[in-house]
């Protein structure tokens, strides 16, 4: 909890005062105020400017962005966020010298670090908010990747006569087989198995 006590003669110019100091707008403060104005005897002896203790409150995508940027200070790297407003929420597009060591073996590391910052950013949001990770564009160079891995595998299937079971993914990853093999007119793809084992399967319709 981020507080301050600010004066001022009046308790408007005190809030007024924190609220430059922060550079924030009257909505990201809560305010408290401790000590009246008083103007004293004839107006001039032992005059007292108010007191106001101001709190900051949260803004879920700045909390996003301080724990994200810990993380990177343990791990000495150096790693520029970016921030994109998209239909589904918000997208922190990372960029840097040393990313594959975020990325991971196939984005697991990634998809770690994503859900740990959408903990840390829903802690400090009044409704749901849903971040995307990305590094260097992994994200539409994996997706491409999982659209022609399925169109290579359901041309196995049907060849074969035989279901496929991929390797466990994300939630995200399975949605992009689903979509991908959702109108083929010869397989149907469904999930089978349990968190983080959950798997697609791609069989004939």
């Amino acid at each position: 909890m981020k507080t301050i006590v600010v004066t001022g003669k009046t308790i408007e110019e005190a809030i007024k005062s924190g609220l430059a100091q922060w550079n924030v707008p009257p909505e990201r403060v809560k305010t408290q105020v401790l000590e009246q104005p008083s103007k004293g005897l004839f107006g001039l002896i032992g005059t007292k400017d108010a007191k106001v203790e101001l709190e900051l409150i949260p803004d879920a995508l700045e909390e996003a962005v301080a724990f994200l940027e810990d993380v990177f200070r343990t791990m000495s790297i150096q790693v520029k966020i970016d921030r994109e407003h998209t239909d589904d929420g918000v997208q922190f597009n990372l960029s840097g010298k040393e990313l594959g060591i975020l990325i991971g073996r196939r984005g697991q590391t990634l998809d770690s670090l994503q859900y740990l910052v959408n903990i840390v950013a829903n802690r400090y949001s009044n409704s749901h908010l849903r971040i995307v990770l990305d590094a260097e564009n992994f994200r539409g160079r994996r997706k491409q990747t999982l659209e022609e891995l399925s169109d290579r595998l359901a041309k196995r299937v049907i060849r074969s006569r035989k279901e496929v079971v991929l390797e466990p993914m994300s939630s995200q990853e399975r949605k992009v087989i689903h979509s991908q093999l959702q109108n083929h007119p010869d397989v149907k793809t469904f999930s089978k198995g349990e968190e983080p084992n959950r798997r697609v399967v791609i069989a004939l319709r």
